[in-house]
């Protein structure tokens, strides 16, 4: 039985070597090789022979070719040289060449062009930053269908009182609807990564919420630190005190307001916690709207978390 692995390793190994490329496990580099999924993936994006594609990590092209078949234009994204050297040595001398364009680097670094779709296999370790960097992009992309890590992409889809349910979940649902659209075992990857894999379709919500985006941050961060915790608990914390008396102290200067006498921030934090029936509540069962009336609550007297 061992004769029989070692076998079937070394097979895969020469296969890659073949192609000359030995993937680099920094980069989260694991090639897609199924090409019914990768022909799932690329459905589901409801891709229009109009549309602009931001493709992030396109590896050896295997889906790259695919929506350069069916959009106007691929924009990929790849830090890796030798496998930019791969896919452009694919379409040369094909009808695609033109419509593809390549960018060279770390795509959380770039500044990104206009795209409709984005549709991509994405590097687990980036999922996070990813996520947000393309939900905090204009102008608006229509949709995004993404590859992540299983447990990721439930995190993304979790409501209040799931167990997976956290900062990350509410964040994005804030800015995005999102949905589960396939697991996708570890088989199909080259080489096999040691996670399932999940695809979800994100599609921003627009116009967006009329909501500061980095004071909606500040309080989800406050509140999911510890999120079984009541909130009157999370805002007991002397660092997150000292950050919101500094910015309320701010906040009375650029208004030109006094500074009340007697000034307590944790006797004015709780009375608003209180008034807006919330000092009990937990992150962990407060859905989108609680989250709203708390932030408004906060701002209407001052209080700011930027």
């Amino acid at each position: 039985m061992p004769k029989i692995r070692a076998e079937k390793k070394s097979r895969v190994h020469n296969e890659i070597a073949k192609q000359g490329i030995m993937f680099n496990k920094s980069f989260g580099q694991h090639i897609l090789k199924n090409p019914l999924i990768i022909q799932s993936m690329v459905e589901k994006a409801a891709v229009r022979p109009t549309d602009i594609i931001l493709e992030i990590g396109p590896g050896t092209g295997n889906m790259t070719i695919k929506l350069l078949e069916k959009s106007k234009k691929v924009v990929a994204c790849e830090v890796d040289p030798r496998m930019v050297a791969e896919l452009q040595k694919r379409v040369q001398g094909t009808p695609y060449q033109a419509k593809l364009q390549v960018l060279i680097g770390d795509v959380l670094k770039a500044d990104l062009p206009f795209f409709d779709l984005c549709v991509a296999n994405v590097p687990y370790q980036i999922s996070s930053p990813l996520v947000f960097k393309l939900l905090l992009h204009r102008p608006l992309f229509r949709c995004a269908v993404l590859m992540f890590q299983r447990e990721f992409a439930e995190r993304l889809v979790a409501k209040p009182g799931d167990k997976l349910y956290c900062r990350l979940s509410i964040n994005t649902q804030l800015l995005a609807r999102v949905d589960m659209l396939m697991k996708v075992g570890k088989n199909n990857f080259r080489p096999p990564p040691k996670v399932e894999s999940n695809v979800v379709r994100i599609e921003p919500r627009n116009p967006p919420p009329p909501i500061n985006y980095q004071e909606w941050d500040g309080l989800t961060r406050i509140a999911f630190i510890r999120k079984n915790k009541t909130l009157s608990a999370a805002f007991k914390q002397s660092t997150v005190l000292s950050m919101l008396e500094k910015n309320y102290k701010l906040h009375c200067s650029l208004n030109n307001k006094l500074l009340p006498e007697e000034f307590d921030i944790k006797k004015m934090v709780n009375d608003i916690l209180h008034k807006a029936n919330a000092e009990n509540n937990r992150a962990r069962s407060m859905d989108i709207d609680d989250f709203i009336n708390l932030l408004h609550a906060f701002n209407a007297k001052g209080i700011h978390f930027t």
